[in-house]
């Protein structure tokens, strides 16, 4: 078994959509009006308008803008260079600045504009870098 995609329910998707090609240079493949992938080489990204919520049952499946609890997370090769180019884009949304973490990443973290979790890291030590040689 393969892990496939992390899909977010948006109620803008064309907003979020824009926000992810922007933090991550990549564009997003449209399939309809309410659904688009970010495909990368190890998962993809895929937003889905809370009308494809009809698809699965109804609205109660999901809300859109009200994830607390799943980090987003992106290998980048600088982390600190990222932080620069993006600062402006990212502004209040930033959680916490460019950080070194114990298990050896340096990592940032803000919110996209739903309100979701992104982490944007670099690993560091020796071990980190193992343990992500099959993700960045």
């Amino acid at each position: 078994m393969n892990l496939s995609s992390i899909r977010i329910i948006t109620a803008d998707i064309k907003r979020l959509v824009q926000f992810y090609e922007s933090i991550t240079g990549v564009p997003f493949k449209w399939y309809t009006d309410d659904f688009a992938e970010l495909r990368m080489p190890l998962g993809t990204l895929a937003i889905g308008s809370t009308r494809t919520l009809a698809l699965f049952g109804g609205n109660e499946v999901a809300t859109a803008s009200s994830n607390r609890s799943v980090i987003i997370e992106f290998g980048v090769e600088d982390v600190d260079d990222k932080y620069r180019q993006l600062a402006s884009l990212l502004g209040e949304q930033v959680v916490q600045p460019p950080t070194t973490m114990p298990w050896g990443n340096r990592s940032l973290l803000f919110r996209d504009p739903d309100g979701n979790l992104v982490n944007f890291f670099t690993p560091l030590t020796q071990e980190a870098k193992k343990r992500n040689e099959t993700t960045m």
